[in-house]
């Protein structure tokens, strides 16, 4: 009986290393699939990004998908309340400035969530 445990213990460790090599892999592949969900890739994300560099500085009016609501930014940011200033961006991440009756907040948002992007009118 105890080699009857032996031999499946053999065997569990046989299908365990032939599978850790594959969830590597899956989880790299998950990575970037997060990275770019919600983009069509190039074409989209390089044109947001163009606008938003342009407004770096500015106050501007975020417009969030809708999977991605935040509350400070429906609340305040987009409303003669407050505004939203952004402060700095990259491939993946965008810096704000929230303005709101009781002080400054600073977020990040992933660029994935951002439908559209304009400037504040006055």
């Amino acid at each position: 009986m105890e080699y009857l445990g032996f031999i499946f213990g053999i065997f569990g460790l046989m299908a365990y290393l032939q599978i850790s090599p594959l969830k590597r892999r899956m989880d790299k592949l998950e990575e970037e699939l997060t990275r770019t969900k919600g983009t069509s890739f190039h074409k989209d994300r390089q044109s947001l990004m163009s606008v938003i560099r342009s407004y770096t500085g500015e106050k501007v009016i975020l417009t969030l998908k809708e999977d991605y609501m935040d509350v400070d930014i429906v609340s305040y940011g987009n409303t003669k309340h407050g505004s939203n200033t952004i402060l700095d961006a990259d491939e993946d991440w965008m810096l704000i400035r929230i303005e709101t009756p009781k002080g400054n907040k600073q977020k990040l948002i992933r660029m994935e969530s951002i439908q559209s992007v304009s400037p504040e009118q006055k």
